[in-house]
């Protein structure tokens, strides 16, 4: 993990189960093994805050964060996991290393994390990978929902955001899950296929225009 994305789907993670918690950043790594908590409200102050920015703030690292242990950031991508989220650096993942990932489920935060030739190793390997494309496109979505509300003179209730990125993001998702198993490839080359039928399909319907 790292960056501000897997900040927020570990603590998701943490809403819906205890999970255990590995962490990075550019020069280390830590594994909690019992997970930790991330998101606990700090006594006296009226809203949340995630203990792990707190204490990582005071230090500049996740070295020494409490309750875990240090390892290297090589450690932490091949670590036995349900779920590795890649969400600061690119090119984290290559064929020299694809082939010792232990996560049933790559999620990718940041962009480029995954290399072309480590994509077609954790495909061949039974790794179901969520590319960038896809998985980080929530935040580009609600940018567009920002210019949406900007055209109408509107302003809509956080809660009205996160009901229609939810939908969005589903149904994208399950659009290029079905693609991926109708054409048997892996979900990158999936998200290309129905993006680039889309555009035809729209220039199709409208015409070339000035």
């Amino acid at each position: 993990m790292g960056g501000d994305a897997s900040g927020e789907a570990a603590g998701q993670a943490l809403d819906l189960a205890q999970a255990e918690l590995r962490g990075v950043d550019d020069d280390a790594a830590l594994a909690a093994p019992e997970g930790h908590a991330h998101d606990r409200a700090l006594p006296g102050h009226p809203h949340r805050q995630r203990l792990d920015l707190v204490e990582v703030r005071k230090t500049g690292s996740v070295v020494g964060f409490p309750g875990s242990r240090d390892i290297s950031n090589a450690e932490l991508l091949e670590l036995d996991a349900d779920i590795l989220i890649p969400a600061a650096m690119e090119n984290q993942i290559t064929a020299a290393n694809a082939g010792r990932i232990g996560a049933r489920l790559i999620a990718e935060g940041a962009n480029g994390p995954t290399t072309p030739e480590a994509d077609e190793i954790l495909y061949a390997n039974g790794r179901f990978l969520i590319p960038d494309i896809l998985c980080n496109a929530g935040g580009v979505t609600v940018s567009y929902f920002e210019w949406v509300q900007n055209l109408d003179r509107d302003l809509w209730s956080i809660e009205h955001v996160n009901d229609k990125l939810h939908e969005i993001m589903t149904r994208a998702f399950a659009d290029t899950l079905a693609t991926s198993l109708r054409e048997q490839v892996n979900m990158r080359t999936a998200a290309y296929l129905l993006a680039v039928q889309r555009v035809a399909d729209a220039t199709s319907a409208r015409g070339l225009y000035p």
